[in-house]
């Protein structure tokens, strides 16, 4: 059982490593927009650190951003003053589980929702050339409206790094998968999932809703490390 726990630490740890990485990387030898002289232009690619991700949006000029953001709100009502209101948690996490966003143009202040806000910060080592920064504005604006979304597959950062660089891609899901893999891999996540399914048979009874779970989850496990 120790072991068990020291396993489970471990994993935590790798978890809270690769929000440190996010944002370590996404701060490191980046100014504010406004400090010394470096004013925002169009087409720059704008990203600020929330909790759990880094939101990604495109500048156009006037003080505006176009970002891609879940919001449930646009599938329930076509009020133009309630949609155009600021996203509010509740609207983003019910999108993110039906998979409806927006790709919408909000004020510069609205966007960073207090957060610091850090300019091009992927150019470096995108590995792809930056697009002329009209084109870049130009695609986003382009784009604004309903899209379905996903969490790994089209989020903020591929529809930025599409704008951006003409190639959608996102440095978070690739991280993401690397850290599942890692876990699937480890053959103590067969024996973690197997010694909790036992523990909800013993505690909820023995029942298919249990036992298949039980069964079929460590086995997968096991079958894909």
């Amino acid at each position: 059982m120790i072991n068990l726990f020291a396993f489970l630490v471990e994993k935590l740890s790798l978890l809270c490593n690769l929000k440190v990485f996010f944002e370590a990387t996404s701060v490191q030898g980046h100014e504010r927009p406004t400090q010394r002289g470096h004013p925002l232009r169009r087409g720059d690619l704008l990203e600020v650190p929330r909790i759990l991700f880094t939101h990604f949006g495109i500048y156009l000029g006037d003080n505006k951003v176009a970002h891609l953001i879940p919001d449930i709100l646009p599938a329930l009502t076509d009020d133009r003053r309630l949609l155009c209101s600021v996203v509010t948690n509740k609207r983003l996490i019910v999108g993110c589980v039906y998979k409806c966003a927006t790709v919408r143009v909000d004020t510069l202040e609205d966007f960073a929702f207090g957060s610091r806000i850090l300019v091009n910060p992927m150019d470096a080592g995108a590995g792809t050339k930056a697009l002329p920064g009209e084109e870049v504005a130009r695609r986003a604006e382009e784009l604004v409206g309903s899209v379905p979304y996903s969490l790994l597959w089209n989020n903020c950062e591929h529809f930025a790094t599409h704008c951006r660089y003409g190639r959608a891609a996102s440095r978070q899901t690739e991280q993401f998968c690397e850290c599942l893999k890692s876990l699937i891999r480890d053959q103590r996540s067969v024996l973690v999932t197997g010694t909790l399914g036992i523990i909800s048979m013993v505690f909820c009874g023995i029942a298919p809703s249990t036992t298949l779970p039980t069964i079929l989850i460590p086995f997968t496990l096991w079958m894909a490390g």
